[in-house]
């Protein structure tokens, strides 16, 4: 199976967008609270738009009924995802000396 890469910056596939996208994450901001696509150069940002779609959005469709658990539920499990990429962004951009925070954490 061929990789199509969404965001060549980050290195992000369609597949991925897709799962994000069935896992809750129904904007491109979304998806790049999830998966950093878009947040750069952003060539990449109507291509995420594209693969959205302008379809039915099961987290909006949750908080329209007011059921705001379920929305809360459904980010939880988008959470991973950003947790680790926000850990990997701080471990690269953290030079020598950038304090107890980086020594605690390691």
């Amino acid at each position: 199976m061929n990789r199509v890469y969404v965001c060549s910056c980050f290195g992000i596939t369609d597949k991925q967008v897709k799962e994000h996208a069935a896992a809750g994450a129904c904007t491109p901001r979304q998806i790049a609270s999830a998966t950093k696509a878009g947040t750069d150069c952003g060539s990449c940002v109507r291509t995420i738009q594209g693969l959205l779609g302008r379809g039915a959005c099961p987290r909006r469709e949750l908080l329209e009924k007011g059921d705001g658990a379920a929305v809360l539920a459904a980010d939880s499990r988008l959470v991973p995802a950003v947790t680790a990429a926000a850990a990997a962004a701080a471990v690269v951009t953290a030079g020598p000396g950038s304090g107890p925070a980086l020594a605690e954490a390691a």
